[in-house]
């Protein structure tokens, strides 16, 4: 990309191209990509991220956006004209039928010697990139007492582990079906999580979420490095569990990293906050990321199910085999029947701070959200709290909904031991594993050093290509995950969970 472009067409059968600058009306605008350069008058001001028309489009003509329709114009658009909520607008209906039309795999692996980190192997194959202990509560009623267990915790044994971190929620107390399931799926994935050296459970005794029933969904956690207790049936909890964190420091001191190839890791892909730029910079960085990470055996979980809508077919047609595309079809159509349930309709997507960056209708979104997942074969589908598999080698889909805290929390609880987060606006959200954010342009990376760990938007202004960002992100990954860096999360103690709620409460 060149310094003298004002506007981007991503794809050659793009009719729109998104501002890379606030652009003024009456401006003649450099326009770059789909093979060519070329200038175009403007008739009104567009705002950086969003959409300007190519051409002319007449009233129910598809607006076409990486190579794709992203809804239908609702007026005619005249060339130079802005693009966006008041003359575009969706056409994602429900519960759809889908043939299986696949695509040729771009995800074989390489020969090659592969990239290393240093990682912590576990005795069931797992490797984690810290060795933390964990505390995690079965009940919201002893949050407070889960963190001053924590709290007293890091400071008395702080040097001996990398960490003590409590992670509260506020569920397991009357909740029935779904919710009960939802809340034990997900404290089971974090409590087989290979970051967490030593886990232990907090209980208070009479809530819905027994622990037996917990422990035993978990399954196969090795027990000397877990402690659980209810606390209704001790005197102090914080002292009993202060008891029971110096036993596990005391199991976990003697660890150490190792060396591990590349495909021990398992990263999860999330965006939040996301811009018109997101899907031009941060998402296509983090989606090369996917394709080395796969190519090389290793495992990407991609979640936020509502936004695969309007661009599920190329995750389908991706899938590796006929097994793969029909559980992709049932988990976008479950999804969809999960909001027609709720009388919600299917589109209710972007946020309102998505429109303002310039995206306008749910396909456009996703088409930019899918991104991240590079071009990966689809390996997997996953089931919400299902673990990953280990070396997979592929792209793993994950059922869950875009909302980033819970999304998120459901990528740890699936595995992901590092998580991509892209952000186009901005946020300060971190998760029980290191979580590196990658802005979609420069200003926000400006504005919030503290919160934004690389800056795809270097790639706007000509100052970086796309494989020098990508082999820098791997680089700081693979560092990272070594221990040898810390994620901006961790620096500032931006760490917590959130659990999927959707059904009743008692």
């Amino acid at each position: 990309m060149s310094v003298a472009a004002q506007a981007v067409k991503i794809h050659p059968a793009d009719n729109v191209a998104v501002a890379v600058q606030a652009l003024t009306a009456g401006a003649e605008v450099v326009i770059e990509g789909g093979g060519a350069t070329h200038a175009l008058p403007l008739r009104e001001d567009i705002p950086a991220g969003h959409k300007v028309a190519l051409r002319a489009l007449a009233r129910g003509e598809a607006v076409v956006k990486y190579g794709f329709p992203i809804g239908a114009a609702t007026a005619p658009i005249p060339p130079g004209a802005w693009v966006h909520s008041h003359n575009l607008k969706t056409c994602l209906e429900g519960v759809l039928e889908y043939q299986y039309e696949p695509t040729s795999p771009v995800g074989a692996r390489h020969a090659v010697p592969l990239p290393t980190f240093m990682g912590y192997r576990r005795p069931n194959g797992r490797v984690g990139t810290r060795n933390e202990v964990w505390i995690l509560n079965t009940v919201g009623c002893v949050n407070h007492a889960a963190e001053r267990i924590a709290h007293e915790g890091a400071a008395l044994f702080g040097g001996r582990v990398d960490g003590v971190y409590s992670f509260s929620h506020p569920y397991g107390c009357g909740q029935l079906g779904d919710d009960l399931r939802n809340t034990q799926r997900a404290l089971a994935g974090l409590m087989r999580h290979p970051n967490a050296g030593g886990v232990l459970v907090l209980g208070l005794g009479c809530e819905n979420n027994q622990m037996d029933a917990l422990l035993q969904l978990a399954g196969n956690v090795e027990r000397e490095r877990l402690r659980f207790f209810n606390s209704q049936d001790v005197t102090d909890e914080v002292e009993a569990g202060l008891e029971a964190l110096g036993q596990l420091v005391a199991a976990m001191e003697g660890d150490r990293r190792e060396e591990c190839p590349a495909s021990d890791l398992i990263l999860g892909h999330k965006c939040g906050g996301s811009d018109g730029l997101s899907g031009i910079t941060a998402n296509p960085l983090v989606g090369r990321i996917a394709d080395r990470l796969t190519a090389l055996g290793g495992g990407v979980i991609l979640t936020e199910v509502p936004e695969m809508f309007g661009a599920e077919r190329l995750l389908m047609n991706r899938a590796a085999d006929e097994r793969v595309f029909q559980s992709i079809v049932a988990l976008v159509n479950d999804f969809k029947a999960y909001f027609l349930r709720h009388g919600q309709p299917i589109y209710e997507n972007p946020s309102p701070g998505n429109v303002a960056g310039g995206l306008t209708t749910l396909e456009e979104k996703s088409l930019g959200a899918i991104q991240k997942g590079g071009r990966a074969p689809v390996t997997h589908v996953l089931r919400y709290g299902e673990p990953a598999a280990t070396q997979a080698g592929g792209l793993s889909l994950l059922e869950s909904p875009g909302n980033d805290g819970v999304s998120s929390t459901a990528l740890v609880a699936s595995g992901a031991t590092l998580l991509l987060f892209t952000t186009g606006r901005g946020t300060p959200l971190g998760f029980p594993v290191p979580t590196l954010k990658i802005s979609s342009n420069t200003a926000v990376a400006e504005k919030k050093p503290h919160w934004i760990d690389r800056n795809a938007g270097a790639l706007l202004d000509g100052s970086a290509t796309m494989d020098r960002l990508a082999d820098d992100l791997f680089a700081l990954l693979l560092d990272v995950a070594s221990g040898r860096a810390l994620a901006n999360n961790e620096k500032h103690g931006y760490r917590e969970i959130a659990i999927w709620k959707e059904g009743v409460t008692l």
